[in-house]
């Protein structure tokens, strides 16, 4: 391709909106363009790295039994409504009416699409295990667009989807997506984690997330360096510590002025934080058929810890959750930053399992300035319900081995489901088994988006004067410059490459060689190779690769083949990464 006739054009400026590197030089570099909040064009530089990417994705897929589909992103709504999602996903779920009238959704994602050919395509045992997958637009109307492609309303994904006839080939081809995302992440040129995650709107028993580790990333992780654990903070366990065995005390209210914090509490009475326990206040949304119901929600872990909103969604079975305000609590009859669950009526409370092993706590009396100490779960208050709702922090005791963990933020580039019979039993997607007994299709949901992914290689392959392009992902493999003096050879060049097979970004403009060089710094496509009147004197043409600092001179005659040799040699470096990964279920 000939710049001179490039669609989108570099610039010397990032947006001024943009925040992380990845959507600077993306913008910059030509790369895409924005259209509206979180909603992004292509440009033809960036469309060719996606196009890599998502060839990358369909040969992976295919090598473990993927037969590719291409499924609507406009859906009735009706097959939602059998699931329930209809009634459970609330604004990020962009709903509207066709000219008839009929109520229907732009795809978030396709599990119900999916189920619904299911049912009319399986009969038998006999057809099963299958495994299908597409590259299709998904929209989710994310309120806080971010970040570039990081965080978009309108985004690709490649989504597979596996249908079984039980548990165990579930696991099958489970195991061999997780293998085949890894191959998929490491040929794109980026490190990638694996992490326990929850399940969230999806359903179904199990979950992991791939993640890149970065600054820029909204996940926190949860990590240990030692064995290995790794999960989303949002599902994280960790060892909780074994509270001293006391004896139950007497209940005793106590005047506590100005101290509506855990800490100024803990000052006041000189006594740990450990030793508080901690009201949180929200409401919580339930999915009732067709209604929906809020109900408040008081939440009860010790004062040295944090609630972890995931876990009490989970242990509440609710939708979402949001702080209560100010009129809610008081109707509760809870004092803010005097508050505990006794006395109070009409309220779920869920605690964590820690607090009944806590003797003899300090909580609010649910009147200003005043607590009470010697709180005791079971004689002085009982929850509904009792599980872990506790967040996991860095320096907290591994799960597994005890050790020390650790927190990262990360970004999501990639996730894998096991469905079960979620969908497959609410929609009738059932088949015959060995002894003629119908039974519900087992199924798993394995994503990947191609527009994050893209924004996540950026991320971690640029330096100072633009991106780096790893050679697999990059939209080209060399990029050509004339300078004065050299534009006859430079197009002799060009000529060749071409007809070798090799993949040109030819600057031909009527530009300063400062321009054109920083241009190519800016794009960053891994070979660079400048003919001009002075590389011509010395010999033939310079040739640089972008990740480094020498150049050489390479006589014209041999140019092609040094060319395809450090190609080769770019590629053997990605391909050296492969690796047969540990499952950690």
């Amino acid at each position: 391709m000939k710049m001179s006739h490039q669609f989108g054009l570099t610039l010397r400026q990032a947006p001024s909106d943009a925040e992380v590197a990845s959507h600077k030089l993306l913008v910059r570099a030509g790369f895409i363009r924005q259209l509206g909040a979180g909603i992004y064009s292509l440009m033809p530089l960036g469309k060719r790295s996606i196009d890599k990417i998502e060839d990358m994705m369909r040969e992976e897929i295919n090598a473990i039994g993927g037969q590719e589909i291409f499924m609507p992103v406009v859906h009735p709504a009706d097959i939602w409504q059998e699931t329930g999602r209809w009634y459970s996903i609330g604004d990020e779920m962009s709903r509207f009416q066709d000219k008839n009238g009929h109520d229907m959704v732009l795809a978030m994602t396709h599990e119900e699409v999916v189920t619904d050919l299911a049912r009319r395509e399986v009969q038998s045992y006999k057809q099963l295990p299958m495994l299908v997958y597409h590259i299709q637009t998904k929209w989710r109307d994310d309120p806080r667009p971010r970040a570039g492609l990081l965080r978009v309303r309108e985004f690709t994904m490649k989504d597979s989807y596996s249908l079984d006839k039980d548990d165990a080939g579930l696991d099958q081809q489970y195991r061999a997506h997780y293998q085949a995302y890894f191959n998929i992440f490491r040929r794109a040129g980026i490190p990638i984690i694996a992490v326990k995650s929850d399940v969230g709107m999806m359903g179904g028993s199990m979950a992991h997330e791939y993640m890149y580790l970065t600054p820029a990333g909204e996940d926190t992780l949860v990590l240990c360096d030692e064995c290995g654990y790794s999960a989303n903070r949002q599902i994280a366990r960790f060892q909780k510590p074994e509270p001293n065995k006391e004896k139950v005390a007497d209940l005793e209210k106590v005047a506590t002025p100005n101290t509506s914090t855990i800490g100024s509490l803990a000052e006041l009475l000189g006594v740990p934080k450990s030793k508080t326990a901690k009201a949180v206040f929200m409401m919580a949304k339930f999915a009732e058929g067709e209604k929906q119901t809020e109900k408040f929600v008081f939440a009860v872990v010790r004062g040295d810890m944090d609630v972890n909103e995931t876990k009490v969604i989970n242990a509440i079975k609710a939708q979402e959750l949001r702080p209560a305000n100010e009129k809610e609590i008081a109707a509760s009859g809870a004092v803010a930053g005097y508050a505990s669950p006794i006395g109070l009526k009409d309220v779920l409370v869920v605690v964590d399992d820690l607090i009944p092993a806590s003797a003899n706590l300090v909580a609010g009396a649910n009147e200003s300035g005043f607590h009470l100490k010697n709180v005791n779960y079971g004689r002085d208050f009982e929850a509904d319900i009792v599980a872990d709702i506790v967040a996991a922090e860095e320096g907290f005791a591994c799960p597994e081995c005890g050790s020390p963990l650790r927190t990262s933020r990360g970004v999501e580039v990639g996730n894998i489901f096991k469905l079960g019979t979620r969908y497959s039993a609410d929609m009738g997607a059932t088949f015959l088994d060995e002894n003629g007994k119908e039974q519900p299709i087992v199924m798993g949901s394995y994503g990947i988006g191609s527009g994050r992914l893209l924004a996540c290689i950026a991320e971690d392959n640029n330096d100072v004067h633009g991106l780096m392009w790893p050679i697999t992902t990059s939209p080209y493999h060399v990029h050509l410059l004339s300078l004065r003096g050299g534009e006859d050879k430079a197009n002799v060049v060009y000529e060749e490459l071409l007809a070798a097979g090799l993949e040109v970004l030819y600057d031909d403009r009527d530009e300063s060689p400062g321009v054109k060089f920083n241009d190519a710094d800016l794009i960053g496509i891994p070979m660079r190779v400048t003919v001009s009147e002075r590389s011509l004197k010395e010999g033939g043409a310079e040739l640089k690769l972008r990740k480094a600092q020498d150049k050489e001179i390479v006589a014209l005659n041999e140019l092609l083949v040094r060319i395809q040799t450090l190609k080769a040699e770019l590629e053997a470096e990605i391909a050296a990464t492969a690796a047969s990964e540990i499952f950690r279920g």
